[in-house]
């Protein structure tokens, strides 16, 4: 069999998405086309990342990415409204294939107005990793036996800016939006179009078949800066990169770097997390004590801040002590309120040595400060 030119395919394979969707940034179309790549090559790795076409808007393009991802990977299964149960049986072998799931409109299953699905997020989250089966009772009444139910497979989604935490921290977020008048693309048709995206699919299995002793169980080298879920989210990637060749070694790192960077800036972390930041970076700045009362004045009064009318009230000092009370001082007891002496009584407050050990371990790093000017340089123009 002749050797498959793993870049060049890989070229092609872009070549197809930029005729008809238009993705945010270069990182976008590098990260979509490893994707569907790492799709016939799941058994080689540990983890696969999802893949996950997001928008605030309507109308911004995240059906149609999803539409051509469908031509290039391995038994596609569109699942806009599958159930768990459903999902758990045809990862376990419809006709001995698994299948490639693609959920549209995921906003309707885990968007704010949706139920919460436990058994679908469940399904997803366990599907990241190999070898990781749920488990559940199958058969009537008392005749039940416990079965398990393997959940490993490539999953791609797409919907309205809403995904729980934990499966977008399992994803590649490719961050759609409309396409301005001066970006154009070719209409897609369906009877037309999708042939030639099979034959991609076709030489895409080839050549997987080809480089998997390549890709099997090897570790490539991970930008500075990328690790634990991200570096997990990005392995099987890089990996399909390396074995391809070419410039995808260098596009797909530089893609990652850039990736995992907008990931991060729009985390914003849980609401505790988001507390903590505050306290640290506006209300207690250079202050070791503060009273509660004037915590309060201070979170409630920051601007673009969730604070003075969360779920339709001021933060309080329940919440406040509740939401604290999470995290641990560094003697590993629940952070909590103490007694302040101020002049001429004591009031309820918190102190930052309490609170030290939750900033260094869940708040982002400190925006930085400017250098003190050297001793003796201070007037120097």
């Amino acid at each position: 069999m002749t050797a498959i030119d793993g870049a060049a395919l890989l070229n092609e394979v872009e070549a197809f998405h930029r005729r008809f969707n238009v993705f945010p940034t270069e990182a976008a179309y590098v990260a979509v086309v490893l994707w569907d790549a790492h799709t016939h090559l799941l058994d080689c790795f540990e983890s696969t990342p999802r893949l996950a076409f997001l928008s605030p808007e309507p109308g911004s393009g995240k059906s149609r990415a999803l539409e051509i991802v469908e031509t290039l990977v391995p038994n596609p299964m569109a699942a806009v409204d599958a159930s768990a149960a459903a999902l758990f049986r045809a990862v376990a072998g419809v006709d001995g294939k698994r299948p490639t799931i693609l959920f549209d409109e995921i906003d309707t299953i885990f968007g704010p107005k949706a139920g919460e699905n436990e058994q679908l997020r469940g399904f997803i989250n366990a599907g990241h990793r190999r070898n990781r089966p749920m488990f559940r009772c199958v058969g009537d009444g008392a005749n039940q036996t416990v079965q398990a139910f393997h959940s490993y497979a490539a999953v791609a989604v797409a919907g309205l800016g809403y995904l729980p935490d934990t499966i977008r921290d399992r994803s590649v977020n490719i961050r759609m939006r409309r396409r301005a008048r001066n970006e154009k693309v070719e209409s897609y048709r369906t009877r037309v179009h999708e042939k030639e995206g099979f034959a991609l699919r076709d030489r895409l299995a080839v050549w997987a078949e080809q480089v998997s002793e390549r890709v099997m169980d090897v570790w490539p080298s991970m930008p500075d800066g990328v690790t634990d879920r991200p570096a997990d989210v990005w392995e099987p990637l890089l990996a399909i990169a390396d074995a391809a060749g070419g410039d995808w070694p260098d596009r797909a790192r530089e893609a990652c770097v850039a990736l995992v960077a907008a990931s991060r800036a729009n985390d914003k972390g849980s609401l505790g997390i988001r507390l903590l930041t505050d306290l640290r970076d506006h209300v207690m700045v250079g202050i070791d004590r503060l009273p509660t009362v004037a915590i309060l004045d201070r979170l409630n009064a920051l601007d673009d801040a969730p604070w003075a009318d969360l779920h339709g009230k001021p933060f309080d000092n329940r919440r406040l002590g509740k939401m604290l009370a999470e995290y641990m001082t560094a003697d590993d007891e629940p952070i909590a309120s103490r007694n302040i002496k101020t002049a001429g009584s004591v009031l309820k407050g918190y102190y930052a040595a309490d609170l030290s050990d939750a900033w260094a371990r869940y708040c982002p790093p400190p925006p930085e400060s400017p250098l003190p000017p050297l001793p003796g340089t201070e007037n120097v123009a």
